[in-house]
């Protein structure tokens, strides 16, 4: 039979769903892929529930019901100080992996280099692919995940055509600083380079953090390109549904690939979606102060367990050095015995590196009850405390 095609065919199943099976087949507490256990705030969920029932349940325009690109409009103003058009420059998607892969169709030649900085999350290097790109990682290692200027400038030449940077970056928490975020676009301006932003975390920032967008920087306008995300923002991950803000002639061109793809995203969860984005500052600042509660919980525990806890300024996820507990060296063995064995699901941040990762390195999802993390820590310090046996999986 003829081939299928390459990009995909054969390509291991995602990390993030891997572990959540394993996860089932051991009754253990999944901590490996980032959503929350809880659903989000009730007066949103009534408004998705009222908006469908009236109806219409029809195609809403292409480009995302009016009511939710202004609403994405005011919310990039008032967070950002950003003055987007909501007619021309916003468009909805069903969720921010389609809006980047929309991105990528739209703006990627076959043969342009794309800059990714690793580790990545997992969807971007078989997207940059399928659209004809050519992927140039530039690489941050724990436990600083410090930027390093060389590196990144000698990624950049007459045939780069985007960086795409997430910024707050999974899998590390890391928020790039504003040094680092200003030789971005020094340099995206220097060599004619878009930039694709996977900001879905934005409102997940901690201890005083503060996310700025790279599209705010001098010059960055009209070349950058924001995804956000409801199912980040108001913990529906489930719901799918996100926006990109671009200047025109790239939203345009987005909007097309957006077309062929999805086309549109169900009207009452936009209406809801939109209804969600006016709330006033105290639901985010709540929304991130809960979650710093819950991953300081959750690190105290680790770190009485012996786990080396990184720093973590923003998003769902701890990453731990593992080298002082005698489990082995190998990220992805580890997490294995402590699905089978511990009865806990993590994620190897090897898997988040297309080769040579560092190893010692897993991640733990924090965003959940406080019973489910203190069981997951109760579950591991059983484990550890025990003699052990290797298990295989």
């Amino acid at each position: 039979m003829k081939p299928t095609n390459p990009v995909f065919t054969g390509i291991e199943t995602t990390v993030f769903e891997t572990m959540s099976r394993l996860a089932m087949a051991h009754d253990a507490v999944n901590l490996g892929q980032g959503f929350p256990d809880v659903d989000g705030p009730r007066d949103i969920l009534e408004k998705a529930s009222e908006t469908l029932l009236s109806g219409p349940n029809q195609y809403p325009p292409m480009l995302g019901l009016p009511e939710l690109r202004q609403a994405v409009a005011a919310a990039n103003k008032a967070f950002y100080g950003l003055d987007d058009d909501w007619a021309s420059e916003v468009l909805v998607t069903s969720g921010a992996t389609e809006a980047l892969n929309d991105c990528l169709m739209a703006l990627v030649e076959p043969g342009d280099e794309v800059i990714l900085i690793e580790p990545l999350y997992d969807c971007y290097l078989p997207l940059v692919k399928r659209a004809g790109g050519i992927p140039v990682r530039v690489r941050v290692t724990p436990p600083a995940w410090d930027l390093n200027a060389d590196a990144l400038a000698a990624a950049f030449n007459d045939n780069t055509k985007a960086i795409l940077i997430n910024n707050p970056m999974n899998p590390t928490a890391k928020v790039f600083t504003q040094d680092e975020l200003q030789l971005i676009a020094d340099l995206c301006k220097q060599h004619d380079v878009y930039a694709i932003c996977d900001e879905v975390y934005e409102h997940l920032v901690f201890d005083g953090a503060v996310h700025r967008p790279l599209m705010t920087f001098d010059g960055m306008r009209e070349r950058s390109v924001r995804i956000g995300s409801a199912g980040k923002t108001f913990s529906l991950t489930g719901w799918k549904v996100g926006y990109v803000t671009g200047p025109a002639h790239l939203i345009d061109p987005i909007a097309k690939a957006h077309q062929f793809v999805t086309f549109t995203t169900p009207p009452n969860l936009q209406k809801a979606v939109a209804y969600g984005l006016g709330k006033n500052a105290d639901y985010y600042d709540g929304l991130a102060g809960e979650l710093a509660g819950k991953r300081d919980r959750m690190a105290r525990g680790l770190e009485a367990l012996g786990f080396g806890v990184l720093p973590c300024a923003a998003t769902y996820f701890l990453t731990c050095d593992i080298s002082g507990l005698g489990l082995g060296t190998s990220d992805v063995d580890v997490c294995r015995k402590l699905v089978s064995e511990a009865g806990v699901a993590a994620v190897p941040v090897s898997a988040f590196y297309g080769a040579d990762a560092p190893g010692g390195f897993i991640r733990f999802c924090f965003c959940k009850r406080d019973e489910v993390i203190d069981e997951a820590l109760a579950r591991l310090a059983s484990y550890l405390s025990t003699p052990r046996q290797s298990a295989s999986v």
